[in-house]
């Protein structure tokens, strides 16, 4: 069983912006690259070392995913998301 839904996209603040707004939860788990992490920083590594790392972490967020998520949820979600986008 899943526990997270992950998505990716350029727009991820506006769009989390957005689905608070309709009243939908979403999350950022890493804010910042592995590389970058207060746990890596004795590794030496700097920003643009990991240019596709640097990006994901910008561009992904975790939508709504758990075992009681009605389908009409389910449907609120997806249609906000399409709402944003002007879909």
């Amino acid at each position: 069983m899943y526990h997270l839904y992950i998505a990716r996209s350029e727009k991820r603040d506006a769009l989390q912006a957005f689905l608070k707004q309709e009243g939908i939860a979403s999350e950022v788990y890493y804010p910042l690259p592995p590389h970058l992490a207060t746990p890596c920083r004795k590794l030496g590594y700097k920003e643009g070392d990991f240019p596709h790392a640097e990006k994901a972490s910008r561009e992904t967020f975790a939508l709504p995913l758990y075992p009681e998520l009605s389908l009409s949820q389910q449907d609120e979600v997806v249609d906000a998301v399409k709402e944003f986008f002007g879909k």
